[in-house]
């Protein structure tokens, strides 16, 4: 870097380099050696920064002279060193301003001395302290400029010759890595977040303020150790394994939530740090002080807990009618979700419907605790919470307050709950309260339409926080929604009850005995729902020992159906006296239409079946207005009966309108069972009804049936639990015969000896039923109806008498028109015959058949009071 022409011209050619670069490597005493090998034990540097940053060395002597120059500074400059080695450096920079230029004539002309250009300047202040630094302007080979920082160092080597060691790289390089350290450096300083560097030793090699301020420690005090020996305990060890996770595996984890001083939260991310080449030079760590974002969490999920609990209280109690099923539900469902220990106290009226009180509630109330919800069980949680418990409830307690106010009341602490119940030292509840460890309690009350129903009381135990204001909103909430759901409760048991009494009134009380006939009965209401409905059965005793059997079933529940279901068994009875036929019967019933309904905007439809048995000819005749069949159970000789469906038209339901019904006759065995039920005992959610139908079929099949008392019992034990909630009439009828002898029955052609020979086989048969003493009244209402007979029929008189708890006597004839019973005046022949039957008998009537008309009457025989007064008179 002299200015000095030292040496030959030819040697410093750069055409001619061999000889020059060889006498300066000899002279510098370099030898170039082989290629450089890994290091035992090391790795070879590859992609390091100094990669990043392509530092060049280039050699010279104390005169400028290039003795080595590297492969890096011929990438960066574009000279090859057989091209610059031996040849002074001056003809690489730039001169610039002080640089050689042309001078003028007259300075020509005064000095021809040259001035030193800057290389020679720059070796003369190398050579006088020994090091050099600066930026310098480099020609490329290819003539444009680089701008490199070079660093300089005389050096003397092992024989005592001085050379000059020279580093450079390129500015851009410098300054673009400088810019990048710069901004780690703020960001590291001057960033919000924590930001540490572990070495692999996983200890701290560089922490930032912020890190130091959140774990409380100087930076300085920081560096060194382990972050155990840092953080809190309880994050600790979390931390020190998840550092150990990334250094092993290279798996970055990012925003993990740990506990921080003080009750915060800090979110912490490591990566593994490596450098170009891949090696492993620790982890870096940040981290972020979480607590509000935490809180905030917190805070979300905690609504949202309670908007769940919200809705799961109001869709456990939605479709619950029962006050006590409510209470028990609401006092459940609350723990272990919102305390530990829940019970539901109610005014002693509301389980069963009774009315509220009007007034405020006086200085001790009773009330009933009906439902207890408890995290675990045992003599403690039993002696303070007791399902049933009749509660005095003292105005002075918070228990008193609260159900005076309307107004809920927080007990915050153990003590505070100590000094609120210290005026019922004797009360085991309260002890036990106390050993549970209950340090917390709540009570809200229980509002409907501005009545106070009852109280909730929930308490929390161990190490649960105390209920809070937010809690009493959510507790307020709770009870309002519970509370609507028992007083809609208690308001239906009321209906229900009303309907049931108007329904058992309508229902009948006992059944008649019809010879022949063995009766059994049940009726069940719904369980759930409005469980008062409008199914109905009958037994109608008619004339000649005939009985009729009905079983009803109005659509829909509540005092309305039973006041239908009234009004509907009203009409069925009155038409049955008419002995119409079972079709006939429900075409009557079904055209009263309207009359039938509860009010005039309304419709009504129901569901019926009408059979009429005759014992004395084993008869049987059944109708369905859209109603489930009948099932008849036949006896064999041995074993269980054969149970099955009677095949009879279904029709529809009465009210439909405008459908004509039909009935089946069939002749049964004796003791055939007839069972008669409504659609509750067949019907089960998500079953069809012919499962049910087979289920009792098979139930009545499988034994035989010795008690219809027990055949009622087996039936109604096969109800399922699934079905629907929905009430259940039952009857079942064994179907016998008369005693032998008890029917006499003649056929008499149309001719004047009828009557004769009539009366004459009525007073025999009268003598062999040792009925002497109705001989004469019999034989005289007989012999008008045979005369009517014969004056207006034309064809076979049918004479039938039948002996059961009454005398039945029926005449017949082909004539379809009825008699007509008329006033007959003093001078009449004729017109007394039915006035006089119905005088003397104790009830008579006509009734149509397939081939004309029968008329009937009935005698009450001896033993009987109304029988003496019909034979006197």
């Amino acid at each position: 870097m002299s200015g000095s022409e030292g040496g030959t011209g030819k040697g410093e050619d750069p055409g001619h380099p061999e000889s020059a670069a060889a006498h300066a490597r000899a002279h510098a005493g370099l030898q170039p050696g082989p290629a450089a090998e890994p290091v035992p034990g090391g790795t070879t540097a590859s992609g390091t920064l100094l990669d990043t940053l392509r530092l060049a060395v280039v050699m010279l002597d104390t005169s400028g002279r290039v003795l080595l120059w590297s492969p890096l500074a011929e990438e960066m400059l574009g000279w090859a060193g057989e091209h610059i080695v031996g040849r002074r450096v001056s003809v690489l920079i730039d001169p610039g301003e002080d640089g050689p230029r042309a001078a003028p004539p007259a300075a020509r002309r005064a000095t021809s001395v040259p001035r030193p250009g800057p290389a020679e300047r720059i070796l003369a202040d190398l050579l006088r302290s020994g090091r050099w630094d600066g930026i310098l302007s480099v020609r490329h080979r290819d003539g444009h400029r680089v701008q490199i920082e070079a660093r300089a160092s005389l050096l003397v080597d092992g024989d005592g010759r001085p050379f000059v060691l020279v580093s450079i790289a390129e500015t851009s390089r410098i300054r673009s890595m400088e810019h990048d350290l710069a901004a780690l450096d703020s960001l590291f300083d001057s960033s919000p977040l924590g930001v540490a560097i572990f070495d692999t030793e996983l200890r701290y090699v560089r922490v930032n303020e912020a890190l130091a301020r959140m774990n409380g420690v100087p930076a300085e005090e920081t560096l060194g150790h382990r972050v155990e020996e840092i953080v809190a305990a309880e994050a600790a060890e979390e931390l020190a394994t998840l550092q150990r996770h990334v250094l092993a595996t290279g798996r970055a984890v990012i925003d993990v939530v740990v506990p921080g001083p003080a009750g915060g939260w800090r979110s912490v991310s490591y990566h593994r740090l490596e450098d170009r080449a891949g090696r492993v030079l620790g982890i870096s760590c940040t981290v972020m002080d979480v607590t509000e974002r935490q809180q905030s969490a917190e805070k979300i999920e905690r609504n949202r807990r309670r908007l769940a609990l919200l809705n799961d209280v109001g869709s456990r109690l939605a479709d619950l009618l029962d006050v006590r099923r409510i209470a028990e539900r609401l006092a459940r469902t609350v723990v272990p979700r919102f305390g530990d220990y829940s019970g539901v106290i109610l005014h002693a009226a509301v389980p069963d419907g009774g009315e509220l009180p009007g007034a405020p509630y006086g200085e001790r109330t009773g009330m009933r605790q009906l439902g207890i919800g408890a995290i675990k069980e045992g003599p403690l949680v039993d002696r303070m919470l007791g399902i049933g418990k009749v509660i005095e409830v003292d105005r002075a307690s918070v228990f008193g307050s609260v159900l005076h106010s309307a107004r809920p009341a927080l007990v915050r602490s153990a003590d505070e709950l100590r000094d609120t119940i210290a005026t019922f030292p004797g009360d085991p509840k309260v002890q036990a309260a106390l050993d549970l460890g209950i340090h917390s309690l709540m009570v809200a009350p229980l509002r409907a339409r501005g009545i106070v129903l009852g109280l909730l009381v929930v308490s929390r135990a161990g190490g649960r926080e105390p209920f809070d204001e937010d809690d009493v909103a959510l507790a307020m909430e709770l009870c309002d929604r519970s509370a609507a759901a028992l007083d809609n409760a208690r308001l239906y048991i009321r209906e229900r009850e009303g309907a049931l009494m108007l329904q058992r009134s309508l229902l009948p009380r006992s059944v008649p005995e019809p010879p022949g006939v063995d009766l059994a009965f049940r009726y069940v209401p719904g369980s759930t729902g409005a469980a008062a409905g409008g199914d109905w059965f009958d037994v109608i005793p008619l004339a000649g020992g005939r009985v009729a059997l009905v079983v009803g079933d109005v659509i829909g529940h509540g005092l309305r159906a039973a006041a239908t279901m009234g009004r509907l068994r009203t009409a069925v009875r009155t038409l049955a006296a008419l002995e119409m036929a079972p079709e006939e019967l429900l075409r009557r019933v079904d055209d009263l239409g309207d009359d039938l309904a509860a009010g005039t905007a309304e419709g009504w439809t129901a569901t019926c079946v009408y059979a009429v048995y005759d014992p004395s000819t084993r008869r049987l005749a059944v109708a369905r207005a859209g109603h489930p069949p009948p099932v008849l159970v036949e006896p064999r000789p041995h074993g269980a009966g054969e149970a099955r469906l009677l095949d009879s038209p279904a029709g529809v339901p009465l009210g439909v309108g405008g459908v004509e019904f039909e009935s089946v006759e069939l002749d049964v065995p004796d003791s055939s069972v007839l069972v008669l039920y409504t659609d509750g005992l067949v019907e089960a959610r998500g079953e069809d009804i012919g499962t049910g139908m087979d289920r009792i079929r098979s139930v009545l099949g499988r034994r035989p049936l010795r008690s219809l008392e027990e055949a009622c019992d087996d039936l109604l034990a096969t109800l399922a639990q699934g079905r629907e909630p929905d009430d259940v009439a039952l009857l079942m009828a064994r179907l016998g015969g008369l005693p032998e002898g008890s029917t006499a029955h003649w056929t008499f052609t149309a001719e004047p000896s009828a009557v004769r020979r009539a009366r004459r086989r009525v007073r025999e048969t009268l003598a062999d039923w040792g009925l002497r003493e109705m001989a004469d009244v019999t034989v005289l209402l007989v012999s008008e109806l045979v005369t009517n007979s014969l004056r207006y029929a034309h064809g076979p008189i049918g004479v039938r008498m039948v002996r059961g708890t009454s005398l039945l006597v029926e005449v017949s004839d082909p004539l379809p028109d009825p008699p007509r019973r008329r006033a007959a005046g003093v001078e009449d022949e004729g017109g007394r015959g039915l006035q006089l039957v119905a005088r003397a008998s104790r009830r008579w009537g006509t009734r149509h058949g397939p081939l004309g008309k029968t008329v009937w009457f009935e005698l009450a025989l001896p033993s009987s009071p109304t029988a003496a007064g019909a034979l006197g008179g």
